[in-house]
């Protein structure tokens, strides 16, 4: 097996070992929008990295959580209602994100890299950060995992407990910005959530308490990634989103299943 493939198939396992749990709790936080607005704005990090002459992942990372902490700024204010900022800010940091761009004469980027990503193209290096990124995420996941649990089940029980609400809730889109940030480059600006939430939402399926879910959802991704590089390579198709369709294929067979549906 060509090297390329094995390196491609490394970062996808780490990829969706990291989107698995978290996962679970934006499809149980239904924050799916808030997903695509942090995928969006990566784009604008892109633009930012090229234009400083700086790391495009750490640019990309920045972007992410300054976003992440200004949409939760704006939330404690109830300026707007969330989905409308939401729909604001994902808008808006992706066209300022492809005018920045335009504007960089001197620079060729190839959009569609970004935007959908190539698995297939990554070296050796940009596994350091899908591995650092996504260890320093499945800590922090396992150090918060019964705060989160308490704020995504009552967030008002889980005040009166103790729980930091708004840190708890910011540490969570801190980690889904990390983790858009170390897998733009795998799957794209516009997949990675996807990856994020069609795994975590089949695993749905097969478990009957969150944590079977947050590990059944990291498995389903792991059988995606493998089934879409496999599919990519036989059939000559773009990598990022053969993982996205077979993921979608392991969620609708799941579906037809006559399972007893899960209820979380």
């Amino acid at each position: 097996m060509p090297e390329f493939i094995l390196i491609a198939l490394a970062g996808g396992l780490g990829v969706a070992a990291i989107t698995g749990p978290l996962g679970a709790f934006v499809v149980w936080r239904r924050m799916a929008y808030f997903g695509d607005t942090l995928a969006h704005s990566a784009l604008m990090g892109v633009a930012m990295g090229f234009l400083f002459s700086i790391n495009l992942n750490l640019a990309v990372m920045v972007c992410c959580v300054l976003l992440a902490v200004i949409l939760v700024a704006m939330q404690k204010q109830h300026m707007v209602a969330t989905d409308t900022l939401l729909g604001i800010m994902a808008h808006s940091t992706l066209s300022i994100g492809l005018v920045a761009v335009s504007l960089l004469d001197h620079i060729r980027i190839d959009l569609m890299q970004y935007l959908f990503g190539d698995l297939l193209a990554i070296a050796p290096t940009d596994l350091l950060w899908v591995y650092g990124g996504g260890l320093l995420v499945l800590l922090t996941l396992w150090r918060l995992w019964h705060p989160l649990l308490a704020i995504t089940i009552n967030e008002e029980m889980a005040r009166v407990e103790g729980v930091n609400v708004t840190a708890t809730r910011l540490a969570l889109m801190l980690m889904i910005a990390l983790v858009i940030a170390v897998a733009m480059k795998l799957v794209g600006i516009l997949l990675i959530t996807s990856l994020l939430i069609i795994p975590a939402a089949a695993a749905r399926r097969l478990s009957s308490t969150p944590e079977q879910m947050a590990f059944i959802a990291s498995l389903l991704g792991m059988v995606a990634v493998t089934g879409g590089i496999w599919a990519s390579w036989v059939f000559d198709t773009p990598a990022g989103p053969s993982v996205v369709v077979t993921a979608l294929v392991i969620f609708l067979f799941l579906y037809t299943l006559p399972l007893r549906q899960a209820s979380h």
